[in-house]
């Protein structure tokens, strides 16, 4: 016991932020994540306030041998951020966010969440391409790449990754640029969590807002092939600037939605217009082409909203603690086949939490050059799917694995390659790691004996180092 005690004892005397072990109070808050599934009780969580603080965990955990996980926003579905037995790297209070809207740059806190971003950089009209819950951290979201309603018209956010600041293994603390460390800046833009631990990104801004153009289609479980058909009829068409995604869900218990249709299952086609002062400019087109073709939805519901207030429009509905578990895949287009399997298998959900996102991926995310990023997903047009299972308690999370893992099994014969987004990679997915990367795997693991050779950083979709 009088171990444990100097153990922690040494750390707390050198952080100026907070060290939580087990016998404290609020250990069972600390240690918690966004996936209800992960229960895990780690050694310590160190609650950094800086930089500094951050380099004493890693120094602590170095000398006592203690493996690291590093959280940041904690919502990672595969439970990176937290483990039995390690010392959490806590960057939840290192949030700070700074904008430049001259240089249309802002420097990010790895601790910073989606929404603190956005708030922060939509005071300017301006943001970075990122996801789309709230409560999402930055940094988890932007290693791995970052999909958002922005992405066709302006890339991923790694693409507008253009500085990070990073904590390596050893204890030093670097700047990766264009100027200083090139490779691991190639690296962090996709290599996920494996270099480093990144307490500020340096990111481009792009102007959007502050409204944007909000259109929702609804459409029954029995038309949900009739949908997909009509989608694929809609995507080559879209403009550069509309973000379009397709979603199996059940009808939010919204004002919008009529009562008799609330929670409802079905699919929803989903068009978002970021045209300036008239957001509904590019996107109307797309709405009338799904009103003059197909079946006919439930019901829509168009409108302006403020881009902030899009990007948390799923806060609710992903809340924390919800028990997850997730498959990712690529696949070329919506052909009949695939068609078949999604329609088929979204009727065969049990719980009605569960959904299925698709993600078009082209335009801007297709003109970034192949090797320009250390991004595992190609450049060319693609879909994206996210097959995610979310049980409402621990005895429905059984039939929801099941679930998942089928629909990911019925959709194998028809993806590209079985690799997938790596931020959709659960813990059983290791063997996909390496052919998420492809080509780039081996130039990422020779980047890792460069600046991790002991794989200290092995809790997320590990790159062992080159030996």
């Amino acid at each position: 016991m009088t171990a444990t005690v100097d153990h922690t004892g040494d750390l707390r005397a050198r952080m100026t932020g907070t060290v939580v072990a087990p016998a404290d109070p609020g250990y069972d808050d600390a240690r918690r994540v966004w996936n209800g599934a992960v229960d895990r009780r780690p050694a310590l969580v160190a609650r950094c306030a800086d930089v500094e603080d951050v380099v004493a965990a890693v120094d602590h955990a170095r000398l006592r041998g203690l493996e690291i996980a590093v959280r940041g926003g904690a919502h990672n579905a595969a439970g990176h951020a937290t483990g039995d037995g390690v010392l959490v790297i806590d960057l939840a209070a290192v949030n700070t966010v700074t904008v430049d809207p001259v240089a249309r740059r802002a420097r990010v806190g790895g601790g910073a969440l989606l929404r603190d971003m956005d708030a922060a950089t939509q005071e300017h009209g301006l943001a970075v391409p990122a996801g789309e819950v709230g409560h999402t951290g930055v940094a988890g979201l932007t290693l791995g790449g970052g999909l958002g309603w922005l992405t066709r018209r302006d890339g991923l956010s790694i693409d507008h990754l253009v500085g990070a600041q990073v904590v390596l293994a050893d204890g030093r603390v670097v700047r990766a640029s264009a100027d200083e460390h090139p490779d691991l800046l190639w690296a962090l833009r996709g290599g996920g969590g494996n270099f480093g631990i990144v307490t500020e990104f340096e990111f481009s801004l792009v102007p959007v807002g502050p409204l944007v153009s909000f259109g929702l289609f609804f459409f029954s479980v029995d038309d949900g092939a009739a949908a997909l058909r009509l989608a694929r009829e809609v995507i080559p068409e879209l403009p550069a600037t509309v973000g379009f995604q397709i979603i199996a869900m059940c009808a939010p218990p919204a004002p919008f939605v009529p009562e008799e249709l609330r929670l409802r299952p079905g699919w929803a086609l989903v068009v978002i217009g970021t045209t300036g002062e008239q957001p509904d400019a590019d996107a109307e087109p797309v709405h009338e082409r799904i009103r003059a073709t197909g079946p006919t939805p439930l019901f829509e519901y168009c409108t302006p909203m403020p881009y902030t207030a899009l990007q948390q429009m799923s806060d609710e509905d992903l809340a924390w603690g919800a028990r997850c578990y997730e498959k990712g895949c690529y696949l070329p287009g919506l052909e009949d086949p695939v068609i078949a399997v999604l329609a088929e298998q979204v009727a065969r959900r049990v719980s009605p939490l569960s959904l299925v996102h698709v993600f078009v991926l082209d335009g801007a995310y297709s003109v970034v050059p192949e090797d320009a990023t250390a991004f595992g997903g190609g450049r060319s047009p693609r879909l994206n799917v996210f097959v995610v299972g979310l049980a409402p308690d621990l005895a429905g999370q059984p039939a929801e694995r099941d679930w998942v893992r089928t629909f990911h099994g019925a959709l194998a014969p028809y993806t590209i390659g079985s690799g997938a987004y790596v931020n959709s990679l659960m813990g059983d997915d290791a063997a996909r790691v390496r052919a998420s990367y492809g080509d780039k795997y081996d130039r990422l693991a020779a980047i890792k004996a460069v600046y991790d050779p002991d794989n200290v950083f092995h809790r997320n979709a590990n790159i062992p180092p080159h030996r």
